[in-house]
């Protein structure tokens, strides 16, 4: 099915607590259902490569997560669309080439309305329903201010209602345990959720954090500001840490600095030589990873969301240790 044969076909009013399946693609939330049984679903996130050799080790990672089964896996899009066209192809290429249920990341930075919509019309061409909205941060300084596109959109919702006007999409967007740094205090910024999920998204995938606590009050944050949309899932977001280098990363998708209980137990791990014992690093991260995902489980996650970085091997690990049965990937990370 193209586009243009979707075109306009969107439902008035709010979603059903029940999306219909789109054209045989089930929505991320069908999914999540279909893969609840004794273990709470899993996804994971990735990046798209920047060349040919980190294309080979994204699809390592890619076949080594298909065996695994998780409900969707995502891929981003990078900051201004500086990695728009690789993006598109690759994503087109998981809903095409494999069993995976693929969920592209769309983001309105640095795009008008019409380049949107012409970004929406190619991943429909490719086969894929599931979108991932977000506003996006400035490219170059995430933290730095924020300019609309003089054609663009200014808020998240506003995507949220092109993407879902533009026909039979299924929409998720970005929620933010710590609120959001430009959000003036939690309760904007759990009122800018609640928007986005009335417009018509379906869930929302978290921001990356260190403390379960602040997941379980933005949940009961939403749930009381509307029951209807509160019932949505809210999907945890979690990334091992394996490095004390990979710390940094963390703290950039983070947004905010990791709590000084972590930072300890991984420079405790590291030792005092001048390098660090990145095996105990690793060891110690996999074991905070694991804590954590044990506590969503036992508090009622709908799904636990990896950062991978295109590696399989630590996602898996935590995996086996909450006792998915899943083989340890054979790839370094």
């Amino acid at each position: 099915m193209t586009f243009d044969s979707v075109r306009g076909r969107s439902t008035p009013g709010r979603p059903s607590p029940t999306p219909p399946i789109v054209s045989g693609t089930p929505s991320v939330v069908q999914s999540l259902r279909v893969h609840s049984g004794r273990n709470v679903p899993f996804s994971v996130e990735f990046n798209p490569p920047r060349d040919a050799a980190g294309e080979a080790r994204l699809w390592r990672a890619v076949r080594e997560f298909e065996r695994m089964h998780p409900a969707f896996v995502s891929m981003t899009y990078g900051a201004g669309g500086s990695t728009k066209d690789r993006t598109v192809r690759v994503t087109g290429e998981l809903a095409q080439e494999t069993t995976l249920l693929p969920v592209a990341h769309l983001t309105a930075v640095g795009h008008s309305v019409a380049e949107l919509r012409s970004l929406v019309g190619a991943y429909a061409d490719s086969g894929i329903r599931n979108i991932l909205v977000l506003r996006g941060d400035p490219p170059g300084d995430p933290l730095g201010e924020w300019h609309k596109h003089p054609e663009g959109v200014e808020y998240a919702e506003e995507l949220v209602r092109i993407v879902r006007d533009l026909g039979d999409f299924h929409v998720g967007v970005a929620s933010f345990p710590q609120g959001h740094h430009r959000s003036p205090d939690l309760d904007s910024d759990t009122a800018f959720l609640a928007a986005k999920l009335r417009a018509g998204a379906e869930y929302s995938i978290t921001q990356m954090f260190f403390e379960v606590e602040h997941y379980l009050r933005l949940r009961d944050r939403v749930a009381a500001l509307d029951p209807i949309e509160g019932a949505k899932p809210i999907i945890p977001e979690l990334m091992p840490i394996t490095s004390l280098r990979t710390v940094a990363r963390a703290e950039e998708l983070c947004g905010r600095p990791l709590p000084d209980a972590v930072l300890a137990r991984l420079r405790k791990a590291a030792g005092d030589g001048q390098e660090e014992d990145r095996a105990a690093v690793r060891e110690v991260g996999i074991e905070i990873a694991t804590e954590m995902a044990q506590r969503l489980i036992d508090e009622g996650a709908p799904c636990l969301h990896f950062i991978t970085l295109n590696f399989a091997k630590a996602t898996s690990e935590v995996l086996t240790n909450l006792g998915y049965g899943v083989t340890a990937a054979p790839m370094s990370a």
